[in-house]
């Protein structure tokens, strides 16, 4: 039988005790009040990209399904990450060309 996996995902006050539904199972979870919301978001998206994959490619079996799943949401984590850092190293660059243009400049 499945074993039932409480996780606590804390960092304010109020406490709220949740049902999460992925790949037809449920997992007790607490959460804050300002977490619920995209606690319950994520398992939509894990549970619509399984769905996804299920009548895409036919996939039967779950361990399959949730290990492609955690793949694709990996990818497109890491994607953002690199994408966020070359926007940020890029601002760096433009600000220290603003900084060079603005030093030759005398008031």
């Amino acid at each position: 039988m499945h074993q039932v996996i409480k996780r606590k995902i804390t960092t304010a006050l109020e406490e709220l005790s949740i049902k999460i539904n992925i790949a037809d199972r449920f997992y007790p979870l607490v959460v804050n009040n300002q977490q619920e919301e995209s606690v319950r978001k994520a398992a939509k998206l894990i549970n619509d990209k399984l769905k996804h994959l299920q009548q895409e490619f036919a996939v039967k079996d779950k361990q399959d399904m949730l290990a492609m799943t955690l793949l694709e949401l990996t990818t497109e984590l890491m994607d953002i990450r690199q994408q966020k850092l070359g926007d940020e190293n890029s601002l760096k660059i433009q600000l220290q060309q603003t900084v060079q243009l603005l030093s030759h400049i005398s008031l």
